[in-house]
């Protein structure tokens, strides 16, 4: 068994952390520390949870021996600091996305990973989204034959934008590249296109950003003025074509103040994907492919087996990396509007 602590208490530790671990046998959720200054924000929770120990005293969980991981869930810039501390009181590290700001500053928390011999991985879940396993069944059934075209879009309309500055590259595409990443691997070429329509020079609410592999090409698409919404995925191959529907934005959920829980419930029909493809014979085939639900319990999953049996870790060192390489240059784009 590992026992977890919990760095930060917002949504993300509410909803996509605790249901996931809670009940299980390999896994026990001892601390949840916040700073002093952040406890009024969810304070009416904390009564929800009356088997884990609230702390501001963060020296408390580091140097508690019991603790084998601490889950950083704090803002972006403490991530790196919070995963140095954690990794040199001798604990592993599962830190939320962004990993970190620069891909440098990664490579210096992998390295003292490394050297202290312990597991530091980013929280990269929505690789176990419901609609992208989906997607990632359609390519593994090899129905659609080779690979030729992805389009992923995640979109919104926001008349002033997803924010009036930097972030949401860092904040949004940090998943959907990711995705893309460990759909298909290193990418042979990138391409770019990133800008804001309502704050331009000092925002990112806009990117079309292209990956290309081979005769191949990905897209990772956000675009704060959409009315008529994309698909989520469209894939295209040499035999065939797939398409799923548009993402459901969890932020336009009503949040219930109470302890979580998760619907392990399949996606209703609506929400299923088509897929038309040509079988050798010259029959043309359409198909419904059922969505399930979120499977986030498998990074933990990944997790336990790393620790105690020394698994490779499901998110590598260097996709996290390249990853942020892509982000960095992205960012470079959309400040360079500024500049014209």
């Amino acid at each position: 068994m590992i026992t977890i602590a919990y760095i930060g208490f917002g949504v993300s530790v509410r909803e996509y952390h605790i249901p996931y671990v809670e009940n299980r046998d390999d896994i026990k959720v001892k601390y949840i520390y916040r700073r002093e200054e952040d406890i009024p924000a969810f304070a009416e929770y904390e009564p929800f949870y009356p088997e884990i120990e609230f702390t501001t005293s963060l020296d408390q969980v580091l140097q508690d021996k019991e603790v084998d991981l601490v889950v950083v869930s704090a803002p972006d810039a403490f991530h790196v600091p919070y995963a140095k501390q954690i990794l040199e009181a001798g604990k592993h590290a599962l830190v939320e996305k962004p990993f970190a700001p620069t891909a440098a500053e990664a490579r210096e928390v992998f390295d003292l990973a490394k050297e202290k011999g312990l597991i530091c991985m980013p929280n990269q879940n929505r690789r176990f989204d419901a609609d992208f396993l989906a997607l990632k069944e359609v390519m593994e059934s090899g129905k659609i034959g080779d690979f030729v075209r992805l389009e992923s879009h995640y979109d919104y309309y926001k008349t002033n934008g997803w924010y009036d500055h930097l972030g949401t590259l860092y904040n949004l595409a940090v998943h959907t590249i990711d995705q893309v990443i460990s759909l298909f691997g290193m990418p042979d070429s990138t391409h770019f296109d990133v800008r804001s329509i309502h704050h331009p020079g000092v925002g990112d609410d806009y990117y079309d950003l292209e990956f290309f592999y081979g005769n191949a090409k990905a897209s990772v698409n956000t675009n704060m003025c959409v009315l008529i919404d994309y698909p989520r995925f469209t894939l295209h191959g040499t035999r065939g074509s797939f398409t799923l529907p548009p993402v459901v934005h969890n932020s336009g959920k009503k949040k219930v103040v109470g302890r979580h829980v998760i619907s392990r419930e399949p996606a209703a029909e609506d929400r299923w994907g088509t897929l038309v493809y040509m079988k050798e014979s010259g029959e043309k085939v359409e198909e419904k492919v059922p969505v399930g639900c979120g499977h986030y319990e498998r990074i933990y999953d990944n997790l336990v087996d790393a620790i105690e049996n020394g698994a490779d870790k499901c998110v590598r060192d260097q996709e996290v990396i390249r990853v942020l390489e892509i982000l960095e240059e992205a960012t470079a784009v959309a400040k360079s509007h500024a500049e014209q």
